[in-house]
């Protein structure tokens, strides 16, 4: 783990659950296995991996970081999940989903 003070050192010490998620994320998407979609808020595709639970690390929201942004300022409840198909890879099952 990372012996530096910076703020983002001391969040990865702190949420070491969190941060093995992002790392899951940057991980599939690196070998394809994740793939990214547009903002399932307003379509832009400049987005961020949210994870709306972290003990799946690949089942993520796709979330512009206004929007990203917002969800956590305001709270989870202002984008509900929708039913939005989620393609990525099951590793698990090696099939896509």
């Amino acid at each position: 783990m990372l012996n530096t003070d910076t703020r983002q050192a001391h969040w990865r010490r702190a949420n070491p659950d969190k941060y093995d998620a992002h790392l899951a994320v940057q991980r599939a998407l690196k070998l394809g296995e994740l793939l990214k979609q547009t903002c399932e808020v307003c379509g832009i595709e400049s987005v961020d991996a949210h994870h709306d639970q972290y003990d799946d690390p690949l089942v993520v929201r796709w979330l512009c970081r206004r929007h990203h942004t917002r969800l956590h300022h305001y709270g989870e409840d202002m984008f509900p999940v929708r039913d939005v198909p989620r393609i990525g890879f099951d590793i698990g099952s090696a099939t896509a989903v």
